[in-house]
């Protein structure tokens, strides 16, 4: 590849390089409108990098736009430094699910990427932004991405949306984060981001279909059943709506759905606990599985991050043993059911057990 003298040509320079290669594509769709119509993504892309070529030409650009493609982003490098990202749609609209949020893929030396956007259905028609001027919201698909918008008016990307820019953004360890906590501040009651995890986010698959609690392998069914004791101290209450936030959380974690979710913890009657009085009491059945499944809670609390605990329990932890909190919260929890011994009682047979 050839590379110009300067490699940083000036940003006004690439603009309009970009400006001209919006007008060549245009005029191309009038009189080939069928022939874009056909197009499918990749082949685009090699229509809009033959496009730069020809515009760049007598610029500092010229002999130094390359077509990148395949999984790398974005798709066209111009002088090293400046991208080009290339997305379509087939339909009369300009909206579209874009490029992962992550950027794990980006080409290290580009720092000023242009989106441009291939409007296939009739009339067929072309632009081009900055890319950070065209993203809109957060679209998920097995991981979050961008959804562009070419019609988006200043002020109302996502960068304005979660008060970061869109380099800041990027530049972040765990991007993630702060988009999932402004999504976070905009759920209602009964809602959840089955995306969001405590862990940071990789750019991997994840389950695509959902599946029923009773088809799983019993290792899965336990190992799931941990995590929820774990996270929701609540399922050993006597509130109405104790299930609701566990069984969102198994059907957005897990992508399982269980019709009889309550008979996971209240099912199997009472078992028999010896207190510290030498009296055998009879507790819920919930604490026989907490026994059998100690050394997995105990594993779990420790490495969920404290934020993710706070969120789950809707208290701010005090910096002390989680394991010793959850305890504190199970038997408070307990405590206000009906047939309950008391909070001592609890927390007594939960501290014995651990």
């Amino acid at each position: 590849m050839i590379v110009s003298e300067n490699s940083k040509p000036e940003i006004i320079e690439f603009e309009n390089l970009m400006k001209e290669t919006d007008s060549f594509l245009n005029k191309e769709a009038k009189g080939r409108e069928s022939y874009f119509q056909k197009r499918n993504s990749q082949l685009l892309e090699e229509d809009v990098c033959e496009a730069l070529k020809i515009c760049a030409k007598g610029t500092k650009f010229d002999g130094s736009i390359e077509l990148i493609s395949g999984s790398q982003f974005p798709d066209i490098v111009a002088a090293k430094f400046y991208g080009v990202e290339v997305k379509s749609t087939i339909k009369n609209h300009w909206t579209s699910t874009g490029s992962s949020i992550l950027e794990s893929t980006r080409i290290q030396s580009v720092e000023r990427i242009f989106m441009t956007f291939g409007k296939l259905g009739s009339p067929v028609e072309f632009r081009s932004k900055p890319y950070e001027e065209c993203l809109s919201e957060i679209a998920v698909t097995h991981y979050p991405r961008y959804k562009i918008d070419m019609n988006l008016k200043k002020g109302e990307t996502i960068f304005d949306k979660i008060g970061m820019s869109y380099d800041e953004l990027r530049k972040l360890e765990n991007p993630v984060e702060p988009v999932s906590r402004y999504y976070k501040s905009r759920l209602k009651e009964g809602e959840s981001l089955w995306w969001a995890s405590d862990e940071k986010l990789e750019e991997q698959s994840v389950p695509m279909t959902v599946k029923l609690f009773s088809s799983l392998a019993n290792e899965e069914k336990e190992r799931i059943l941990v995590i929820l004791y774990a996270m929701f101290p609540q399922i050993l209450g006597n509130k109405s709506d104790k299930y609701n936030k566990p069984a969102l959380y198994l059907m957005t974690r897990f992508a399982v759905v269980n019709p009889s979710f309550r008979d996971m913890f209240s099912a199997g009657g009472q078992v028999d606990f010896k207190i510290n009085s030498g009296f055998v009491v009879k507790m819920p059945a919930a604490f026989g599985r907490i026994a059998k499944y100690k050394d997995l809670i105990k594993e779990t609390l420790s490495g969920t991050s404290s934020e993710t605990l706070s969120e789950n329990w809707e208290i701010e932890l005090d910096g002390r043993d989680k394991l010793l909190q959850w305890c504190e919260l199970c038997a408070t929890e307990y405590a206000t059911t009906k047939d309950s011994l008391g909070y001592q009682t609890a927390y007594e047979i939960l501290s014995n057990i651990f």
